[in-house]
């Protein structure tokens, strides 16, 4: 088994920035890709980005490539999603995952998860 917690979230204006953070615990061995997904209210949950733990690969959706970074402290177990130029549309409950083998963008993919941070952009 594989716990994570979330953390980082809240409110900010369109424009500003954001760190989320997730901490592994458990089996992290078995983490081999962590991946961050969204939900807004009444909206499906979807990728946002993940990370290979072991060779830093990522991958990226495309309405936050170039504005969200995710990052991984493998001496920590935590990995992070730098939020930068956040638009109002970005609200949402952000959720840590893991356990997919590879870079892989549908919930089914991955095994654990976290309880969601909310972030909420303000126009």
């Amino acid at each position: 088994q594989v716990q994570l917690v979330e953390s980082g979230g809240g409110l900010v204006q369109a424009g500003g920035s954001l760190r989320l953070s997730c901490v592994a615990s458990g089996r992290t061995e078995s983490s081999y890709v962590m991946g961050w997904f969204r939900q807004a209210p009444g909206k499906e949950r979807e990728f946002v980005a993940a990370i290979h733990i072991g060779g830093g690969g990522t991958r990226y959706a495309d309405s936050v490539k170039d504005r969200f970074t995710v990052s991984r402290d493998n001496a920590k177990n935590t990995v992070y999603l730098q939020m930068n130029s956040l638009k109002p549309e970005d609200t949402a409950v952000y959720y840590c995952a893991a356990g997919a083998r590879f870079l892989l963008v549908r919930t089914t993919e991955y095994g654990y998860w976290g309880q969601g941070t909310q972030v909420t952009v303000s126009s």
